[in-house]
């Protein structure tokens, strides 16, 4: 498979006070299709940074990002905007469902932002809903009434109705308990075997066991990698891998 996303030299820096916070540091890597690639680190490694960065939603202080051999670094806000919506999904640990509109109407209104043909998006976005296992007599309700587990299937659902290229994951489980939380690890796991690529920042083992590649974040650089291939139920080698990996890495 090629690569969706390259960075060269990638840099973040922010100003606090006056002072200079380097939160990513030459950062070279490259995003490759189908895979579901897991970015770890400690708090404050750079990680939830490091995937706004790859997916335009903050800009890079200095380097590139080429995504599918297009670069993004130096496009505007309006023109980053529209690439996001066709390209891009996004799955956070708060789901950001609008409280006044329906769970049907909160995935409709991120399809409708790239096509105005409302039938198609109305059957893209039903059979998206059944597909996350979201019942039908739940499309009528409103974010507030679902459990977590739920409203956090509906935001997978709305992150996938644009057929991105890549879903971008930020803790999504992290406020979920482990029930919930395998539920939805279980539908991203299930679109990634279908061939979705998916780019993950969490800080849980059991999250990170789901990945093929890990990615390891240390003070904003790179300092390790791990492959562990196609996802297994209750393979005791991938999990023994994964663990002797973080714990060389320190965490």
């Amino acid at each position: 498979m090629g690569n969706i996303i390259e960075t060269k030299k990638l840099c973040k820096t922010f100003s606090n006070g006056g002072l200079q916070q380097h939160v990513l540091k030459n950062i070279d890597l490259e995003i490759y299709e189908g895979d579901y690639t897991i970015i770890m680190g400690a708090s404050g490694a750079g990680k939830s940074t490091l995937l706004y960065t790859l997916s335009g939603m903050d800009k890079p202080t200095l380097g590139q990002i080429s995504f599918n051999n297009k670069e993004i670094t130096k496009m505007t806000i309006d023109k980053l905007a529209q690439f996001r919506r066709k390209n891009c999904g996004f799955v956070f640990q708060q789901t950001y469902l609008i409280d006044s509109m329906s769970v049907l109407d909160n995935v409709l209104v991120s399809g409708l932002l790239v096509n105005n043909n409302k039938k198609e998006v109305v059957k893209n976005a039903k059979e998206i809903l059944k597909k996350v296992d979201i019942k039908e007599e739940l499309w009528t309700k409103f974010p507030t009434q679902l459990s977590g587990g739920e409203a956090q299937r509906v935001g997978i659902a709305r992150a996938l109705i644009n057929n991105p290229k890549l879903v971008f994951a930020d803790e999504p489980t992290g406020a979920l308990n482990s029930k919930t939380g395998k539920d939805v690890l279980d539908t991203l796991t299930e679109f990634n075997n279908k061939g979705q690529s998916i780019v993950m920042v969490t800080h849980d083992i059991k999250s990170a066991r789901r990945g093929n590649r890990i990615i390891y974040l240390k003070d904003g650089e790179i300092v390790g990698e791990c492959n562990l291939g196609k996802y297994i139920p209750n393979d005791k080698e991938r999990h023994q891998k994964l663990s002797d990996f973080l714990i060389k890495m320190g965490w």
